[in-house]
């Protein structure tokens, strides 16, 4: 219970909201970054009237979630996080189908994750894995930046790197399955061993590393390039980099919680997070780097060029499969978390 009330923050402003009456509640499990999350819940509220109130998880939290709470959801929506385990919620029967009438608005990929969950996940935004660098700490230490995969084992690197745990972190589970796919599974399993020496902690979050690197906790994070500029922007020492052998790639998600007890106010949250206006919300309140799936969305100035990175052919089929997810986080949990430091 403390873990649920942590995350949970209530905003209930009618105070602000100018529609006449209140137009019902909204509860929704939020995958992104704090500030976003509540940026959402005011402005829904403001542009609906609906009271929102979301709770802050990581997207295998999120996904557990909804697994334990199946037979009585308290969560109508889940907002954000990567989109394997939204494939997985939608292959195990946790969400519905909708066909929200801003589908037309979407970028290809988008609707690909839509078609592929069976119409129970639409994409909202895409970003690829890299490091994310602390650029005092490196170079008080003398560090170079990593530029690959293979430099992060190097022994100048220990205890300088950060990840989070693939149980409650949609991004570490991406870092995972980009690596299987790049090496293949039992070579990426060595190679996860030898990091596992250069990590000095696995974090709860997706996020929680590349905050790490902005109060230099640690000089070096497996993370989310939009993230690391998102720390740059305000101000932080952090830059990003992208491994030269290739990366994996996220398609952010939303969907809706079946048997969600206010659906018609989740279908109206889906339908409002696809606009254009309500994805240039996470670049207004500074929280988004990532590409947006509405076509007509801009790009947030200083944004990582997807068409400039070297991406895998990230295989979402197969990694989205919730018996996939399982046991390759099983492994993890076996052969590499396991393991002392």
């Amino acid at each position: 219970m403390r873990g649920y009330m942590r995350g949970l923050f209530l905003l209930c402003l009618a105070g602000l909201a100018r529609p006449a009456a209140a137009q019902g509640a909204l509860n929704f499990y939020c995958s992104v970054q704090i500030e976003w999350c509540q940026g959402l819940a005011n402005n829904f509220q403001r542009d609906t009237g609906i009271r929102a109130a979301a709770t802050q998880r990581g997207s295998g939290e999120a996904l557990a979630a909804l697994r334990a709470e199946a037979q009585n959801p308290r969560a109508d929506v889940w907002f954000g996080g990567t989109g394997d385990p939204h494939l997985a919620a939608a292959e195990e029967n946790l969400t519905q189908e909708y066909e929200s009438p801003n589908n037309s608005q979407l970028q290809p990929w988008a609707l690909a994750q839509w078609k592929q969950s069976n119409k129970r996940a639409a994409g909202i935004y895409a970003g690829a894995i890299g490091f994310g660098l602390n650029t005092e700490l490196l170079k008080r230490k003398n560090i170079p930046a990593p530029a690959s995969w293979a430099d992060l084992l190097k022994p100048i690197y220990k205890g300088e790197v950060q990840m989070a745990n693939p149980n409650s972190s949609g991004t570490a589970y991406v870092v995972i399955a980009t690596l299987v796919q790049i090496m293949g599974e039992d070579k990426a399993f060595e190679y996860m061993k030898a990091l596992h020496a250069n990590i000095n902690s696995y974090a709860r979050i997706g996020t929680g590393p590349i905050k790490a690197v902005a109060r230099g906790e640690t000089a070096v994070s497996l993370s989310f390039a939009h993230d690391a500029v998102v720390e740059t922007n305000a101000g932080f020492p952090v830059a990003y980099a992208t491994p030269s052998e290739g990366t994996g790639f996220e398609i952010g998600s939303i969907s809706i919680a079946r048997g969600a007890r206010n659906l018609t106010q989740a279908r109206r949250f889906y339908d409002w997070s696809l606009t254009a206006d309500a994805q240039k919300l996470g670049f207004d309140i500074g929280r988004q780097m990532q590409t947006p799936s509405n076509v007509a969305a801009p790009v947030p100035p200083g944004a990582p060029d997807l068409s400039k990175i070297k991406l895998i052919d990230y295989d979402f089929a197969k990694y989205g499969r919730a018996a996939e997810r399982r046991r390759l986080i099983e492994r993890w949990d076996k052969e590499v978390d396991a393991l002392p430091r």
